[in-house]
């Protein structure tokens, strides 16, 4: 598996990459990047039902919508995404979370113990989320990615996701609300050593890199990814069209 990382943080550039890989990569890629802080809304979700958009609004964070489905998501430069894409087999396609194995094998090599939740999900103690999943299935391809918060800023989180407008009426997959804690705050609870951000994405990718046997390399942009960018994930049309 080739391991490749975003050279951006532009939210609008790593969902178009993450596209373009989907569509276009030969060999099973898992994609590494973080963003600046927005929202990500599913394909199918009602976006007046999942967010606060006045509170988005005044605080500058972006709305956009990814190709997969699942719920909404707060992303800031303290939150690690991880997708995997892959060719499938033939078989049906793995939706057990089982794509998390990697992800739960780095994070144990970091002395972070995570467990898979029923949802396809990542758990510290049982008790407390670190990580979503989504995935998009289309033409033989698979593409399972999530998030890890490893120090997101929880209370924008909360007010971004608090819906202020619900319309119930309208039809859509709702996000369903989990308790979260940042993996900083667990690795300060246990007594381990502190680090940055940055650190921490410097030590999962080199632990991912030890799990699949690869160098991991940046990601050269394509001219493909800047034309998605601009008519898909920087278009309202697309972003907010529920």
């Amino acid at each position: 598996m080739q391991i490749l990382i975003s050279p951006s943080h532009n939210p609008a550039f790593n969902l178009a990459a993450e596209e373009y890989l989907f569509l276009h990569s030969t060999e099973n890629v898992a994609f590494l990047y973080v963003n600046n802080s927005c929202v990500v809304l599913g394909s199918n979700q009602v976006l007046r039902n999942e967010l606060n958009q006045e509170f988005c609004r005044a605080e500058n964070i972006p709305v956009l919508r990814r190709m997969s489905g699942g719920g909404t998501v707060f992303h800031d430069t303290g939150n690690l995404n991880y997708s995997f894409i892959t060719q499938g087999d033939g078989r049906p396609a793995d939706m057990t979370g089982a794509f998390l194995q990697p992800v739960v094998a780095a994070l144990s090599e970091m002395g972070i113990e995570a467990t898979i939740g029923r949802r396809k999900d990542l758990w510290l103690d049982g008790k407390y989320k670190i990580s979503g999943t989504a995935s998009h299935l289309s033409r033989g391809r698979e593409l399972h990615h999530g998030t890890l918060l490893f120090d997101a800023d929880l209370q924008k989180l909360q007010k971004a996701l608090a819906a202020d407008k619900p319309d119930h009426n309208l039809r859509g997959t709702a996000s369903v609300p989990s308790p979260v804690m940042n993996i900083r705050e667990y690795m300060r609870r246990n007594g381990m050593p502190d680090m940055n951000s940055e650190e921490f994405v410097a030590a999962f990718t080199s632990a991912l890199a030890l799990q699949t046997g690869t160098i991991p390399q940046v990601l050269v942009s394509q001219s493909e990814i800047d034309v998605l960018m601009a008519d898909k994930y920087n278009s309202d049309a697309w972003n907010l069209r529920k």
